[in-house]
C-alpha cells in the first residue's frame, strides 16, 4: 500500500510540473492534485522561478462570448470533445491534451494563443455546471461556444458576422486564420 502512494505521489509531481509548465494558476493545481500547497508552491517557484500570481480566478461566461476569446474557446472545445468522445480520454488529461493541440494550432498560424490553461479547464467546468453549450452555426456548421439555454435555431458565429474592428490591428491580419477556424470548427 505504501508504495501505491508514492506511485501517486510521483504522478501528481509529474501532472503539476506538466500544468504549472502550461501556465496553470495554483487553484487549478490545488483542485487536480493530492499535493499539499506547500508541495505546490515548491513546485511552481522551481519550475516558474517565482511566486504564483495571487487573486481570484475569473469567474465568467461572459468572457468567453466576446469575438476572439470565442473563437479560441470554440476550437479548444472542438478539441477536447475530440478526446472525449472519439478518443476516449477524459478528465484532466483531455484538457491537457486539448490544450496542447490548441497551442500547435494557434503558433502553426503565428498567433498568440489567448486561452490560457487555467481558462480552458474554467470553460470545462463551465460546460460540465451547464453554463455554456456549443451551438452551431447557421451559416458555416462550426460549433462555437454560447451561453447555455440561449436559442441557437438562428446562431451566427463571431466569424460568419466578425465585428467592424475585430483583427484591425498593424501587426495581423486574420484572414488565414479566420480560413484555418473555420474549417476547424467545421470538422
Amino acid at each position: 500500500m505504501k508504495n501505491k502512494r508514492v506511485i501517486d505521489e510521483a504522478d501528481d509531481i509529474r501532472r503539476a510540473v506538466e500544468m504549472v509548465q502550461l501556465g496553470a494558476r495554483m487553484q487549478m493545481l490545488e483542485v487536480e492534485t493530492r499535493l499539499s500547497r506547500e508541495k505546490l508552491l515548491k513546485i511552481y517557484k522551481e519550475v516558474r522561478g517565482a511566486s504564483p500570481p495571487k487573486g481570484m480566478l475569473p469567474f465568467s461566461t461572459d468572457w468567453f462570448m466576446s469575438w476572439q476569446p470565442n473563437v479560441h474557446s470554440s476550437l479548444f472545445m472542438g478539441l477536447h470533445r475530440f478526446f472525449t468522445q472519439r478518443a476516449a480520454v477524459g478528465g484532466l488529461d483531455a484538457i491537457i491534451k486539448a490544450y496542447h493541440l490548441y497551442l500547435d494550432h494557434i503558433e502553426s498560424e503565428g498567433m498568440e494563443p489567448i486561452l490560457s490553461l487555467t481558462r480552458a479547464w474554467t470553460l470545462v467546468r463551465f460546460f460540465d455546471a451547464d453554463l455554456l453549450q456549443l451551438a452551431a452555426c447557421t451559416t458555416c456548421g462550426g460549433h462555437y461556444v454560447a451561453h447555455a439555454y440561449d436559442p441557437t435555431h438562428a446562431f451566427v458565429c463571431g466569424l460568419c458576422n466578425m465585428p467592424s474592428r475585430a483583427g484591425k490591428s498593424s501587426r495581423t491580419s486574420t484572414k488565414p486564420a479566420v480560413r484555418k477556424a473555420r474549417a476547424l470548427a467545421a470538422g
